[in-house]
């Protein structure tokens, strides 16, 4: 770069962790991003009052930005050539020399105490031992005369990506000191005490919540929450959970209203993420109602209403809910608000229904974006998209009133959005044309032609599809052992094959015509015959309808006493959800319903497998009882009549 200086894998440090991205320092301002998308740092030229070099750890070196607002940026990850070229560029551009500072690594605790805007700097001798940002302060205790005490926010976010997070520190202020004097009435560590509240902002009752918002529906982490928005956090009160999230971990706002429905959805995105046992939340979905009025009364002192929050935030509220929240979020925190922009689907919505992975929700196209909600919610920024397709609906010609979505990204990471209906599609090429977003489909890139090939009422079977290929042999693959069950469920009344049945399913899989079909339906069956009710499967009809008609007869008829085969815990499972995915996705093909079956199986925990595998356990143990007395019937009992005679 001419104009400035671009370096990969520079970590941005705080409490959130330590952060890869990418930095770029130009004539304009210093600019990072998170890898992967997420926290961004944009800091002006005009508004950099300072710049700093430090050796650390790992042979590294740390840039410091601080800025007028007393903020205070760490960028790790710069060599030793690097300082030199940015050092002359800092002086060049920025007019800024940059100083050089020493790490302290003589592992001392004694020394000196530098309150510089927002960071509390503690040196031993010249060199840095550590820093502390004070906007992380939530409290200051004066212990005994000499010993101040700072507690820090217990934020859910900050111990995300490390696995210890500061929770307090201690500092001893003797009365010899020259830096913090004090007298009979006030003591050197009330000085140092009353100064720390000053700089980080800690009054009496900052506790206490700015607005409350009573059982707010919250759909990721799911449940009933409280939220309290306070003056540097806000805070989820749930029955089971409770989060604490610090403003500098919110990166951005939605307002997304739900098309035809009473709801809205407010998303608030986090860098780094909440966490909740071993599950990490990026995005906090609220639903509220759209039409539920609010009155709230803010409780923030004049003085900030009148310096930090003037022209920004008012004294009471009184509006739409979803509308009051945002706005007093949006100035407390600082995030900036994104609602939908100039995309209509066919109902006149901001969003388009559709399905991600097992999951049905809808999909909104924003100006810089597509997000999908509720569950699992999903962002994905234009700049990460390699290119979009249009793709056949999955069920093949059976059902051509939908189709697919697929986002391929720069990372080979795809987003298949699913049961699109048709109606939708013009809206939405149209939409991506707009925006730029290389489109890969039949008659080429951007062909609206070649889309339209994909979506036609067209019954040539022959045409090439890749992507419809993919799916369909995925689908063949994963979902082997559902279909198998659903062919033995026609069968067997609802039963499932266990491990001793698998002669009909090698039957189904190889029958496909020839001699070799001939050779293994000569083969006697040695399966266990079930319910004479059950009808047989279709495949298997088929396959011999195409045979001869002798096969036919010498089929071996079923015993209506055997015992009915045991069914899988999937099974079970499939039996309560089948009426659901069908209500769910009317019209859906008999094959779609297992493969979307298949899906919701394999997501879930083994928790949540827990009482079907049991009922399975119980169905198995059944089953070999069953079989065994029918296999092996107990002997008559001819002798116990004459044994009693003899009696």
């Amino acid at each position: 770069m001419t104009d400035g200086h671009s370096f990969n894998n520079i970590s941005l440090s705080g409490r959130g962790g330590t952060n890869p991205g990418l930095l770029k320092i130009n004539s304009g301002g210093i600019q990072w991003k998170k890898q992967g998308g997420g926290k961004a740092v944009e800091v002006d030229k005009s508004d950099v009052v300072g710049v700093s070099w430090m050796k650390v750890p790992k042979n590294n070196n740390q840039l410091g930005v601080k800025t007028k607002d007393g903020l205070d940026y760490k960028f790790i990850g710069f060599r030793d050539q690097d300082v030199a070229s940015l050092t002359s560029f800092f002086q060049s551009s920025y007019g800024k020399t940059p100083q050089e500072k020493q790490l302290s690594i003589s592992g001392r605790n004694w020394g000196e105490v530098d309150l510089n805007g927002n960071t509390l700097t503690f040196s031993v001798g010249s060199k840095q031992a550590f820093e502390v940002s004070l906007a992380d302060v939530s409290q200051t205790q004066l212990q005994g005369k000499n010993d101040v005490i700072l507690e820090f926010h217990v934020d859910d976010t900050a111990g995300a990506n490390e696995k210890d997070s500061l929770m307090e520190i201690g500092f001893h202020i003797p009365n010899s000191n020259t830096q913090f004097v004090g007298d009979e009435n006030r003591p050197p560590a009330q000085v140092f005490n009353d100064e720390i509240k000053l700089m980080a902002d800690v009054v009496a009752g900052a506790e206490e919540a700015v607005v409350t918002f009573e059982s707010i529906a919250i759909l990721t982490p799911r449940g009933r929450y409280s939220v309290e928005l306070h003056l540097s956090f806000l805070r989820l009160l749930g029955q089971a959970n409770d989060f604490k999230i610090q403003y500098s971990s919110v990166v951005r706002l939605f307002l997304l209203p739900k098309s035809n429905q009473p709801h809205t959805f407010v998303v608030i995105s986090l860098d780094p993420p909440i966490r909740k046992g071993q599950t990490m939340y990026p995005h906090i979905v609220m639903q509220f109602e759209t039409d539920t009025v609010v009155e709230s009364e803010l409780s923030i002192s004049d003085d900030l209403m009148n310096t930090k929050f003037k022209d920004k935030l008012e004294r009471s509220y009184k509006g739409l809910i979803h509308e009051v929240f945002t706005t007093v979020l949006r100035w407390l925190s600082g995030a900036k608000i994104t609602k939908p922009g100039k995309f209509r689907s066919a109902q006149d919505g901001f969003a388009v229904k559709s399905s991600l992975k097992a999951e049905d929700g809808v999909l909104y196209p924003l100006e810089k974006g597509f997000f999908f909600l509720p569950k699992p919610p999903t962002l994905i920024l234009h700049d990460e998209i390699d290119y979009v397709e249009f793709e056949r609906h999955a069920a093949g010609g059976a059902n051509m009133h939908y189709f697919d979505l697929l986002i391929k990204l720069k990372t080979d990471h795809e987003h298949l959005f699913r049961n699109i209906q048709r109606n939708e599609y013009h809206n939405l090429y149209s939409f991506i044309s707009s925006k730029g977003l290389k489109i890969m489909n039949l008659g080429g890139a951007g062909s609206a032609d070649g889309v339209a090939a994909v979506l036609g009422d067209n019954d040539d079977d022959d045409a090439v599809d890749p992507h419809l290929e993919r799916i369909r042999n995925q689908a063949a693959d994963e979902s082997d052992e559902e279909d198998e069950d659903f062919v033995m469920g026609e069968d067997d009344d609802g039963g499932s094959p266990t491990d001793d049945s698998g002669e009909d399913d090698s039957d189904a899989s190889e029958g496909g015509g020839g001699e070799k079909e001939k050779s293994i339906k000569k083969e006697p069956k040695r399966e266990a015959p079930s319910s004479s009710k059950g009808l047989p499967p279709k495949k298997k009809v088929l396959a011999t309808e195409e045979g001869s008609s002798k096969k036919k007869k010498q089929k071996k008829k079923k015993d209506p006493n055997a015992p009915k085969r045991a069914m899988s815990g999937f099974m079970f499972f499939s039996q309560m959800e089948r009426d659901n995915i069908k209500k769910e996705h009317p019209g859906i093909a008999f094959g779609e319903v297992g493969k979307v079956l298949g899906d919701k199986w394999r997501q879930m925990s083994a928790e949540e497998k827990e009482p079907y595998e049991a009922k399975a356990q119980v169905d198995k143990q059944r089953y070999k009882d069953e079989i065994s007395d029918y296999k092996n019937p107990p002997p008559m009992n001819v002798d116990s009549g004459n044994e009693s005679d003899s009696h």
